[in-house]
């Protein structure tokens, strides 16, 4: 938060001869909250990789008008519009040096809310695996829903600008939630409190748990890292650096956990490569280099260290990006941002076996898959495109494309449900969502529960009876929806709800919903 008295200052002794030096208000008045080198603190950190959600004129807003539901102020009438957008300018640029976050300043972070105490049982008379979690946005909250009555149990306070999806601990009790600026908040269900917090990242894209529910990998843009967390106590076990064979430093993209095979794989963003990280310290030896040479055409024995975080390398053509998995987590299909297709990876044997046809930048980390006339399919929106590609995992070829009204970003679906529900997350037809029947592959109905308003992101309840749907605005809602007959049941006023996340459909892997 910037301080008035200092900025006045600052401007007094600026005004009438000079616009005020940007880095010099920063340091005087922003750093308290901010952090001296713009890493965050109180307040979110204040750097390019952090503030890609809040491009040009939304910045030099925020800094005019404040945010709501914050401590930060509005400074529109203390700054001039040339020391807003210079300020805002600054902010902008990349830090001189490249930060270090070390494991010994991720456990300077670790914090314990001294008023939890845990229960010995749930502290409410709902099925605790039929409690669904909505992210809301809007003011950096959560509220826990009761799968049943839909009443919210509790609403608690997260880290600023949650990213990626919560992950539960295999029993559905504890859930992990990641801010982009890296921090990792343990919550109990079962006790409706937060347990605590710490600070893996300085810049993260999202979280993984180990199929046994002790480890929790965090996916570092900066520094360019994989942070693992014992998921006991918060601690860390090992900060891994992201390095690719030829000494390229990788941004992590995401980390996924593949529980047949105990392990995380991580897609990076910088090198051409695929990394796979065991989770099981008894877990097959595994190779370290690349499993696969296209000169050669066969797998390299270079064994590595067998046990826990021992890592593996998979070599593919260009960097990939948004994983989906076949059910069986023997493959992995990834995305390549600047073309258009989509390559199939062979987990086991540690190399491409095809390619897809996959134009208008395929949204795979939504993509969802089903039984159809006895093949196995998946279904993956398309971010610059309206349209749904529905591809036979049997030989990867793609069946069908369902025309929509607009580029969407989520699908979800249930076992129990003949449907899957596809939002059009992007263009004029933004208030819309397609319910499409999962055999005939028809759009059977086009809902429009809020016209002008962003509508998106659809979670089933346990038993896949209702389907609950985000109005992704501010002064939003969740509108719960009978599945069966698509009327609308009831809607729940939200701040900007997100993502929705039901305990049950995530720890047993749901087969509508993305993993």
């Amino acid at each position: 938060m910037i301080r008035f008295t200092v900025l006045s200052s600052i401007l007094m002794m600026s005004a009438g001869v000079a616009m005020a030096d940007p880095a010099q208000i920063y340091r005087d008045a922003c750093a308290e909250c901010h952090g001296v080198a713009r890493l965050g603190g109180q307040g979110p950190a204040l750097i390019p990789e952090s503030l890609g959600r809040m491009r040009g004129p939304n910045l030099i807003e925020v800094i005019a008008k404040g945010r709501a539901a914050t401590q930060m102020p509005g400074f529109g009438d203390a700054l001039s519009d040339e020391d807003l957008a210079a300020l805002a300018e600054w902010l902008h640029t990349p830090l001189a040096q490249a930060p270090v976050w070390e494991a010994e300043d991720i456990e300077a972070t670790r914090w314990f809310d001294p008023e939890y105490h845990a229960a010995e049982a749930p502290v409410f008379t709902a099925d605790p695996l039929n409690i669904t979690l909505v992210v809301e946005t809007g003011d950096h909250h959560v509220s826990v829903l009761d799968g049943d009555t839909f009443a919210v149990l509790d609403r608690f306070e997260t880290p600023f600008a949650v990213h990626g999806g919560p992950k539960f601990s295999p029993e559905g009790r504890y859930v992990f939630i990641m801010s982009r600026d890296g921090w990792v908040q343990k919550y109990d269900i079962w006790s409706l409190k937060q347990v605590g917090r710490v600070r893996a990242g300085l810049n993260s894209r999202n979280i993984a748990m180990s199929a046994d529910g002790k480890w929790l990998a965090v996916a570092n843009y900066l520094p360019m890292t994989l942070t693992l967390l014992s998921t006991e106590d918060l601690s860390v076990a090992r900060v891994m650096p992201v390095i690719g064979a030829d000494g390229t430093p990788s941004r992590v993209s995401a980390v996924y956990q593949v529980p047949q095979r105990d392990s995380f794989v991580l897609a990076l963003k910088d090198v051409p490569e695929i990394w796979e990280v065991a989770t099981d310290p008894e877990a097959e030896p595994v190779y370290e280099g690349f499993v696969h040479s296209r000169e050669k055409g066969m797998v390299e024995a270079l064994p590595s260290s067998q046990g826990l975080f021992a890592r593996r390398r998979i070599e593919v053509r260009e960097p990939l990006d948004d994983f989906f998995f076949s059910d069986d987590y023997r493959h992995l299909i990834g995305a390549t941002r600047d073309s258009e297709r989509g390559v199939v990876v062979n987990l086991n044997v540690g190399r491409e076996i095809a390619e897809l046809p996959l134009p208008g930048m395929p949204h795979l980390g939504s993509g969802i898959s089903w039984e159809r006339n006895g093949h196995r399919v998946m279904a993956t929106p398309h971010l610059k495109e309206g349209v749904l590609s529905i591809i036979d995992t049997n030989d990867w070829s793609v069946i069908k494309t369902i025309a929509t009204e607009g580029p969407g970003f989520f699908l979800r679906s249930h076992e129990n449900s003949p449907y899957f529900w596809a939002d059009v997350f992007f263009g004029p037809n933004k208030d819309v969502m397609h319910v499409i029947d999962k055999q005939s592959l028809e759009i059977v109905r086009t809902l429009q529960p809020e016209p002008g308003a962003t509508v998106a992101h659809v979670e089933f309840t346990r038993d896949g009876r209702y389907a609950l749907v985000s109005i992704w605005e501010d002064d939003g809602a969740v509108i719960v929806y009978d599945a069966a007959t698509l009327e609308e049941v009831t809607r729940l006023p939200m701040r900007k709800p997100s993502g929705k996340y039901n305990v049950f459909n995530k720890i047993t892997f749901s087969e509508g919903t993305s993993h």
